[in-house]
Formats: C-alpha cells, sequence, structure tokens
C-alpha cells in the first residue's frame, strides 16, 4: 500500500491532507473548550449548532465551488483554501461572542468545501492506474481514522503544558504547512472544461446530474445515506450508552470512539488487496448490507438491562459499524473516476461531498432528538430502517452488469478540443470512447 508514496506528487499531497486532517483535530477539541468559556452550560448548544452550520457549509458551498473549480487553476484553489482556513483558525481564539463563533466556522467549513472536492479529483490524474490509486483511496481513509484517534490524544497531551488558545496555533500551523506542501507539489496539467449551456444554477447542479444519469452514481447516494445512518448512531448516541446505559467513565468514550475508527481502519487495510480480485459493487453492497444486521445487534444489547458482557459487545458493535463503512467509503473514489470524464470530474467530486453531508444533515438529528424523546430503541430502530432501506435501494438501482464504453468519431472539432484529451487519429478524424452514462455531459450534446 505504501508503495504509491514513492510518486513524489502524490506523497507532499498525502502529506498536506494528514498535517491539515490533525490541524482540524486540534481545532476540533479547542473548539469545545472555547465554547464553554463562553456559553458555559449552553457549550451543547452552541457545539450542536456550529456542527449544523457545518454541514449547511458542505451542502450548500461544494455545489457552487464545484462550477468554478475547473475554470480556476486547482494549486491555486487549494491553497486559497488553506490560506483561508488558516486565517479563521488564527481569529478563533479572540472571540468572545457565540454568533463570531458561527460566522467563523461557516467560513472555515466553507474553505473545506472548496479543498476537499479539488484534492480527491486530483489524486486520480496523479496516479492514473487504478490500482495505485485504491491504494491511495485506503490510505486517505486510514488518514481519517488516524487522526479521530490521533488527534483527541494529541490535545490532550498539549494541554498538559499549555492554555487550548494555542492548539488553535497548530492547526494555524497545520493549515500553513499543506499550503507550502501543495505549492511545491508538480500537479498534472489540468484538463480544460467543456463549456455548459445555461446560468450559473446549470453549472452549479452539473455534478448532480452526473449523479442522476449514472446508476451506479444514484446507488452510491443510496450507500452513503447507510453509512449515514451507522455513523450518526456512532457519533451522536456513544456518550449516552457509555455514560448513560452502562455507567462507565468519560475516558471510556473515547475507546468505544476508537473502537469504531479501528474497525474502519482494518478494512482500510484489507480492501486493496480485495479489490484486486472483487469488484466495487461485491464489496460496497455487501457493507451496507451488512449494516442493518448490526443495527439489529445493536436492538439487542440497548433492550437488554444489565450484564458484563455488554461493554465488549458495544466495542465489537461500534467496530462492526466502522468496517462496514470503510468497505463502503473507501472505493468510492474509483467508481466516480470510472463514471466521469476527466473535464467533470471536479464537479462530480463537489457533487459528492455535497450530497453524502446532505445524508448526514438528515441523520444526525434523527439519532440524536428521536434518541432522547423516545428512547434509544427507537433510534437503533429507526437508523435500522434507513440503513435497510437505503441498501435495498442502492441493490435495485446498481446495474450488475455496467455497459461498456461506446466508440464515435469526430470530424468537426479541432485537435486540442478537451472532449478529445483520450482520442487517436484516423483518417480525416477523430475516434473516441466516452461511457454512455455520461453521454447527455459531453460537448457535442
Amino acid at each position: 500500500m505504501l508503495s504509491v508514496l514513492r510518486n513524489r506528487t502524490y506523497r507532499h499531497l498525502f502529506t498536506a491532507q494528514v498535517i491539515a486532517l490533525v490541524g482540524t483535530g486540534l481545532a476540533t477539541v479547542a473548539l469545545g473548550l472555547l465554547a464553554y468559556d463562553i456559553a458555559g452550560a449552553d457549550a451543547g448548544s452552541v457545539l450542536g449548532t456550529a456542527l449544523a452550520i457545518k454541514m449547511v457549509a458542505y451542502v450548500a458551498v461544494a455545489p457552487a465551488i464545484g462550477a468554478v473549480a475547473d475554470r480556476l487553476p486547482r494549486r491555486t484553489l487549494m491553497v486559497g483554501a488553506d490560506l483561508i482556513r488558516a486565517a479563521v483558525a488564527l481569529t478563533l481564539p479572540f472571540v468572545d461572542q457565540v454568533w463570531q463563533v458561527y460566522v467563523l466556522i461557516f467560513l472555515l467549513q466553507s474553505a473545506s468545501a472548496a479543498f476537499t472536492p479539488t484534492f480527491q479529483a486530483v489524486i486520480p490524474d496523479v496516479l492514473p492506474a487504478e490500482r495505485d490509486y485504491t491504494r491511495a483511496l485506503s490510505l486517505s481513509r486510514l488518514a481519517y481514522d488516524t487522526e479521530s484517534l490521533f488527534s483527541p490524544a494529541l490535545a490532550a497531551a498539549l494541554l498538559s503544558l499549555m492554555t487550548y488558545n494555542w492548539l488553535f496555533l497548530g492547526t494555524v500551523a497545520g493549515f500553513l504547512a499543506s499550503a507550502v506542501l501543495v505549492v511545491s507539489a508538480m500537479l498534472p496539467k489540468q484538463v480544460a472544461p467543456e463549456p455548459l449551456s445555461g446560468g450559473a444554477y446549470a453549472k452549479a447542479t452539473a455534478g448532480t446530474r452526473i449523479f442522476l444519469v449514472s446508476p451506479q452514481l444514484r446507488a452510491l447516494l443510496a450507500l452513503d445515506l447507510a453509512v449515514a445512518a451507522a455513523g450518526a448512531m456512532v457519533t451522536v448516541n456513544t456518550v449516552v450508552y457509555v455514560r448513560g446505559e452502562l455507567d462507565r467513565s468519560a475516558a471510556d468514550v473515547s475507546l468505544a470512539l476508537g473502537a469504531y475508527g479501528g474497525g474502519s481502519m482494518v478494512a482500510a487495510l484489507l480492501l486493496p488487496r480485495v479489490l484486486d480480485r472483487v469488484c466495487d459493487r461485491t464489496v460496497m453492497l455487501r457493507g451496507a448490507l451488512l449494516l442493518p444486521l448490526v443495527f439489529t445487534a445493536l436492538g439487542g444489547l440497548t433492550a437488554v438491562d444489565g450484564g458484563t458482557w455488554r461493554w465488549p459487545a458495544l466495542l465489537l458493535t461500534w467496530a462492526a459499524f466502522g468496517a462496514l463503512s470503510s468497505m463502503v467509503l473507501t472505493p468510492t473514489g474509483r467508481l466516480i473516476r470510472r463514471s466521469t470524464p476527466p473535464e467533470a470530474r471536479t464537479a462530480a467530486f463537489a457533487a459528492q461531498f455535497s450530497l453524502s453531508h446532505s445524508c448526514w444533515l438528515l441523520t444526525y438529528p434523527l439519532a440524536g432528538w428521536l434518541g432522547a424523546a423516545a428512547g434509544l430503541q427507537s433510534a437503533v430502530a429507526a437508523l435500522g430502517l434507513v440503513a435497510l432501506t437505503a441498501g435495498l435501494f442502492a441493490v435495485r438501482l446498481w446495474p450488475a452488469q455496467e455497459p461498456g464504453p461506446v466508440e464515435h468519431e469526430h470530424s468537426d472539432l479541432h485537435a486540442d478540443h478537451p472532449h478529445l484529451v483520450d482520442a487517436i487519429r484516423i483518417p480525416g478524424a477523430w475516434r473516441h470512447s466516452h461511457h454512455p452514462l455520461t453521454d447527455g455531459l459531453h460537448a457535442h450534446r
């Protein structure tokens, strides 16, 4: 898996991703302490609202960025996003009003909504071989999971030496280092986008329309919803299970969350070899269809009162949620790359970023509000039903046999036209292949 790090450009971009993730993790811890200083007992409400603002920024801003991303230099876009994030993090220690926190969080997450899809769209160009790209996706998944385990521990160690305001400086340093690494990377030549008819709305929804015309990408949306149901259950209700249901210590909350991350990491480590032999459809659908079974096990655990076995059972359940979610999420980039032409790739990744976070925007309040109002058993049942329905929809939407590329010829386009980027010269014309699922988005429409 680590062989892809021999590629200098990818090594710099991956290191930039890891450093920025650690900085974001430090900011998450510091933001919680800042909210408590400002709002006291209402800190939970402040953080909940900040989380909602984060999701709104992701859902609303990513498509708008996708509409213009391919018309801007990718290096400039990513470095600009890093500098904005660094500037916001530098400002956070000086705020003393709740509304200021909300404004800065929106700016910070809007910049992330610009950086992440652009970064995701660059990697397939840096690593064109599918085997290498698969290993890069697994490394990216590992980076996210490792950050979720490492950042809180690093923050705890730093807080024993300094006040939390200094953690924001660690975030600033992370984003600045990310910007330097992006500048130092030799990015592949950017494929010029094809002109889109229509106004700003058509451009902003181009990535979403790619998803709507592709059966496997429509299935991906359903799979994202299944993963969001499991992830929301873990993120929102871990503290309720550990502290309320099992009456364990606050330290065990971190251990339970670590079990979820550990399960995801194990799956990410194993998947490159699996995906060399098994198709994406099989791996992703099996991961989604097994999630309802884990919800069933969680329902049984929730219904039982007492028993020392419930704590290890919860850890195993959380690890299973993490592993199955990783089975769905890790191959996602491969699916998007195969389903979209190079010039539409950034728009497609931006749409995936936005639409997947729409799923989280739905499941977060469902996990929290239903659990608080009707009890954990109701939340388990509702989210398990969401995961089951989404998984069955994905099976129905994703055809077992995917249509192959269709060859066609052009005699009316210039040799440097972006539509001919992979074309072969024949007498009097160019022969080109495209995927029929994205035919409606090509230049000859």
